[in-house]
């Protein structure tokens, strides 16, 4: 998801404020709210989305577990006037067992004028579709067999949601530029695909490819997902920008709408492919600010591929788009709102979050909400390892003590139990922020226990389903935390099932407990569930380093009278930090 920490604690009871991830002012019906000065974002009076919809994620019915999903062609007219939009979705779906019913998910705001069900039209009501609270069921005339296919075409239209703080409350957002044009975009994460358009609002549920028609004003530009397939210039002031994605994430796919230019050249991989890269921007942006923005793609795209494999969506692009809401990853058109801001570390970290997610949830998909911290933690770690990267290792330690400042540890980042996206994202009832940092932090520890090798060796085979990834030689996949538990405990020839329970499954930290007597310094381990932790621990004495084995969470070793001991001299191991509590109890941040 995202886009480091601000999303998750705006999402829940949150630390921070709005006016610390990012600066806009939002102009309602009923009142304006100044934070800072542009771009104004207009949100109409509430309509709002059933709870169902507003959900994502949930279980998904047996009609939707008996059919895969094979395409989605849309066709999608946006009106900023009236800020509505008229549609038409042709789902294409195989019956992968026997299959009575097609069920998708489509918002109740909007009004559904025909389904058709391979050209037959299907009446409304008894006998035929409904929709109640989003769940729309289509029935089928004569019921198919495993194998057999079924094309159902939705005609619709209205005013869907509007985003009340998009990115963390999602839907539209209807903004307009400082000269007034309309600039719109979608940001649907939290609550789904299902918001404007008919789909499976579920992870598992991806369509293998998704075919865009967006028509827009003439003098708008719509970039989107995936191959930009041409424009169809209607000559009546619209115009119909197509696209088309293989395999994106079901809440990746995004509209965006405004007065945009586009930069464009090309990044030769280090994998011998060459990949497209474009920056969809504002025309009235400073030309140095977007230049300096641009000029980020290749370093960026160097460093995940070298750290990681090859970037996953090199037939289609790497592309950018401004947005007028902060950010998220939208496949290969991921949207950009930091408002080229300078932050003294030589990056900008939105843009390289969000690119980090064409690894860590677009190429490789969590299979569970539970599993969210391979996104989210994985990514993060992400930025202190490109700081090292751009400038060396204080600049990465600084940016991990930042991270690990901000540690909650409320609730265990994995609960070991299917979840929904609000119960991991939400910091009232789970990881929250922890996702983010926690997740960081435990793979930095993971990476100085067993090594570089080892630990990107396991990170690649987690992304990419094999350690040799070429462009070509794979596909896009899901993943769990037990898999990524196998693969490093298989590529570091050693059991971390209890590195795994001791830091994602218990809420609180690792705390080394430490006494000092008659000549030895003893230490022991402490985890939330008393378990085994033999994480080995560093120790200076007097400037010398010595390694203590810590067999059984517990360790000992010769001390001289007066000697100085510093414990974890290099910062590798995450453990609890009495003082950095005794801060936050007194108001720290």
């Amino acid at each position: 998801m995202s886009f480091k920490a601000c999303r998750a604690a705006l999402m829940g009871a949150s630390m921070l404020t709005l006016g610390a991830c990012v600066s806009i002012t939002v102009t309602h019906e009923t009142d304006t709210v100044p934070v800072a000065a542009e771009p104004a974002v207009t949100v109409t009076a509430v309509r709002e989305s059933t709870a169902f919809t507003l959900g994502t994620d949930q279980p998904r019915t047996p009609e939707q577990l008996a059919m895969s999903f094979d395409k989605a062609d849309l066709s999608i007219k946006v009106m900023p006037e009236t800020k509505t939009i008229d549609a038409v979705a042709v789902l294409d779906f195989t019956a992968t067992a026997p299959l009575a019913a097609v069920v998708v998910e489509l918002d109740t705001l909007l009004t559904v004028s025909s389904v058709q069900v391979d050209g037959r039209e299907i009446p409304a009501g008894d006998g035929g579709w409904s929709n109640p609270e989003g769940r729309m069921t289509i029935p089928l005339a004569e019921p198919l067999a495993a194998g057999g296919t079924v094309s159902v075409r939705i005609a619709y239209a209205g005013a869907p949601r509007v985003a009340p703080q998009a990115p963390w409350d999602g839907g539209f957002v209807w903004a307009t530029t400082a000269d007034g044009s309309p600039w719109i975009a979608t940001a649907v994460q939290p609550e789904g695909c299902d918001i404007f358009w008919p789909c499976i609002d579920h992870p598992l549920a991806e369509p293998k490819r998704v075919d865009l028609h967006i028509t827009v004003p003439s003098n708008l530009a719509a970039p989107s997902n995936g191959r930009f397939m041409g424009t169809v210039d209607h000559g009546d002031g619209w115009t119909t920008w197509n696209w088309s994605a293989a395999n994106p994430n079901t809440y990746a796919i995004a509209l965006n709408i405004g007065p945009y230019d586009e930069v464009r050249s090309d990044y030769r991989s280090r994998f011998g492919n060459v990949i497209p890269m474009s920056y969809w921007h504002l025309r009235s942006d400073d030309p140095a600010k977007v230049a300096a923005l641009f000029a980020q793609f290749a370093p960026m795209m160097d460093f995940y591929e070298a750290t990681v494999g090859p970037y996953p969506f090199g037939d289609e692009k790497m592309g950018v788009v401004e947005t007028p809401h902060l950010g998220m990853e939208h496949q290969t058109i991921n949207a950009y709102g930091n408002a080229y801001r300078l932050d003294g570390k030589g990056y900008d970290w939105l843009l390289h979050h969000e690119l980090a997610h064409e690894w860590f949830g677009n190429q490789m998909t969590n299979r569970n909400a539970d599993d969210m911290w391979l996104h989210e933690g994985l990514g993060s770690y992400m930025q202190p390892l490109y700081l090292r990267w751009l400038h060396g290792e204080r600049y990465m330690q600084a940016e991990l003590q930042e991270q690990r400042r901000d540690l909650i540890n409320r609730f265990a980042v994995v609960s070991g139990a299917e979840r929904a996206e609000d119960e991991v994202y939400k910091s009232d009832v789970g990881p929250g922020l922890d996702l983010y940092n926690k997740g960081s932090l435990i793979a930095h520890s993971l990476r100085m226990l067993i090594g570089d090798e080892a630990f990107f060796r396991s990170v690649t085979r987690l992304v990419y389903g094999t350690a040799t990834p070429r462009p070509g030689n794979f596909t896009t996949r899901y993943g769990t935390t037990d898999e990524f538990l196998a693969i490093t405990s298989e590529e570091s020839g050693q059991d971390l099932t209890w590195f795994f329970r001791g830091y994602l499954y218990q809420p609180s930290l690792p705390d080394l407990r430490q006494t000092r007597e008659n000549g030895q310094l003893a230490l022991e381990w402490v985890t939330g569930d008393a378990g085994a932790f033999p994480m080995p621990v560093e120790v200076e004495i007097d400037g010398r380093h010595q390694t203590v084995a810590m067999t059984g969470g517990r360790g000992r070793i010769a001390v001289p009278a007066g000697a100085h001991v510093l414990i974890d001299p290099d910062n590798k191991v995450l453990r609890r930090d009495v003082f950095l509590e005794e801060w936050k109890a007194a108001g720290g941040r």
